[in-house]
C-alpha cells in the first residue's frame, strides 16, 4: 500500500514538473499553463477540504444522532444544511476555475 501510494506521489510530482513544458509550444510566456495549473491545484484543494468537511460534519451528525435517537429531526435538518453550504463553496471554486480566463 504504501509503494503505491509513493508511486502515484511521484507520478504527480512528474506530471506537475512536465506539464508547463508540454504547454509552451503556443509561443508564449507560459503564463497560460501556469493559471490553469493553479486553478486546477486551486480546485484539487477546494474539493479535498470539502470533502475533509463533509466528513466530519456527517461524523458528528451521526454520533449525535447514535447518542440521542430522539433527536434525529433536530439534527437531520441542520446537517443537511450544512453539508449543501459546504458543496456550494466546492462549486463556487470550480466556477471560478472554470470561468477565469487569462488575458
Amino acid at each position: 500500500m504504501r509503494k503505491a501510494l509513493t508511486t502515484a506521489f511521484l507520478t504527480a510530482i512528474a506530471l506537475c514538473l512536465f506539464a508547463p513544458a508540454a504547454f509552451a509550444a503556443d509561443g508564449g510566456d507560459g503564463a497560460t499553463s501556469l493559471i490553469g495549473f493553479g486553478a486546477a491545484i486551486g480546485l484539487g484543494i477546494a474539493a479535498a477540504g470539502g470533502a475533509l468537511g463533509q466528513g466530519r460534519t456527517a461524523a458528528a451528525a451521526l454520533e449525535g444522532i447514535a447518542r440521542n435517537p430522539g433527536a434525529s429531526d433536530k439534527i437531520f435538518t441542520p446537517m443537511i444544511l450544512g453539508l449543501a453550504l459546504i458543496e456550494s463553496l466546492v462549486i463556487y471554486a470550480l466556477l471560478i476555475a472554470f470561468i477565469y480566463k487569462p488575458a
